[in-house]
């Protein structure tokens, strides 16, 4: 008689797990086709949607005591972006600033009074005409002082920096891939295991030589697989069809998959949390979207959090999601190694910490 063997038990149990995942709607819509929509729309709009203001940022030496700068920073189609240099460089390169505007102020004697300076990235080339009729106005119409001389008055110059395009479907797609992985790692996780401990599977399975870490592991793999499965066309789509950037190729690609399988194990915590504080399987979704949905608005998913008001941001920027969000646009825009996002990660690890010690307290097997 041939020895009993778990293993073996447990690819039979991720075989069948996998059959019934494939044979759910639900899971079909909510973990593909549910986000590939919103990559749909927002690969489609592109970059074309134009902003009702032009954000920009003074650059370091820039005069910012005269009377030119006081009145460009009221002007109101231009948006003020503050920070360091650092940050602005970075803003810059993303696309979410047209230009860094460094302003210098000439004796009275000397003309043009003004010298004024635009830096900006590539991508953003076609709003400088628009930035440059603004200035000039603001120069010939709007100060007193000098809109009365008859020599030019300002001089303005345009450096423009080679960069890498960031486009919208650069920054939609990890978010809507991110909250992908969220969504089915909570819903699936927490109506499978309820389900099962429901209908005394969990209770039959007890009657076998099978272990229950092998009953919890063939579950979670199937589970994995089947999310991977779908990150893998999310971010095939998102590439071949709207251009989503993949600094280096397969290379990059493995990389996202490597980190969305981490961000699956991390919020699978969440389902187990959830399956175990549920009464009925009627309770699971108003628990599951407690989880996700303030993920979903809050986590940087549509748009940077810093478009939120600053008392919400530490927030949002404790949010798991926002972690996998900021690493995956790291890794595939700006070549980001793992190294690069260990902060990202590490923060990640420490979530699936303390939910897996959580979901050892609440987890009910019968």
């Amino acid at each position: 008689m041939s020895q009993y063997s778990n293993v073996r038990a447990m690819r039979a149990l991720i075989k069948a797990s996998l059959q019934s995942i494939l044979k759910s709607p639900s899971a079909i819509v909510f973990s593909i086709a549910f986000p590939l929509i919103f990559i749909l729309v927002f690969g489609f709009l592109g970059n074309g949607g134009g902003h009702a203001s032009i954000k920009v940022a003074v650059a370091p030496g820039s005069d910012t005591s005269g009377k030119l700068y006081a009145i460009l920073s009221n002007i109101p189609e231009l948006k003020w972006v503050k920070g360091d240099s650092a940050l602005i460089n970075k803003k810059l390169k993303e696309g979410e600033l047209t230009a860094t505007i460094a302003i210098i102020q000439n004796a009275d004697s000397i003309q043009p009074r003004y010298n004024i300076l635009l830096h900006a990235a590539s991508s953003q080339m076609a709003s400088i005409p628009q930035l440059k009729a603004i200035i000039n106005a603001v120069v010939q119409t709007m100060d007193p002082e000098i809109s009365s001389r008859s020599m030019a008055l300002a001089s303005i110059k345009v450096e423009e920096s080679k960069v890498r395009e960031f486009k919208m479907i650069d920054f939609i797609l990890p978010g809507q891939l991110g909250f992908s992985l969220l969504a089915g790692s909570v819903f699936g996780t927490a109506f499978v295991f309820f389900n099962l401990r429901q209908t005394l599977v969990l209770k039959r399975f007890f009657a076998t030589p099978v272990r229950r870490e092998f009953i919890v592991l063939s579950e979670g793999i199937s589970r994995m697989i089947f999310q991977l499965l779908g990150a893998s066309i999310i971010i095939a789509v998102g590439h071949f069809v709207f251009g989503y950037t993949l600094v280096n190729g397969i290379i990059t690609f493995l990389e996202l998959i490597s980190l969305s399988a981490l961000a699956i194990l991390v919020f699978m915590g969440f389902g187990f949390i959830v399956s175990g504080i549920a009464k009925s399987d009627a309770t699971i979704p108003p628990f599951a979207n407690m989880i996700t949905l303030p993920q979903f608005l809050l986590a940087g998913t549509f748009f940077s959090i810093d478009n939120f008001p600053k008392w919400l941001q530490p927030f949002c920027k404790a949010l798991p999601l926002t972690y996998l969000n900021d690493a995956m646009r790291k890794i595939a825009f700006d070549g980001a190694s793992f190294w690069d996002v260990k902060v990202d990660i590490l923060l990640l690890l420490l979530w699936g910490v303390v939910l897996y010690v959580i979901a050892g307290r609440v987890f009910k097997w019968e």
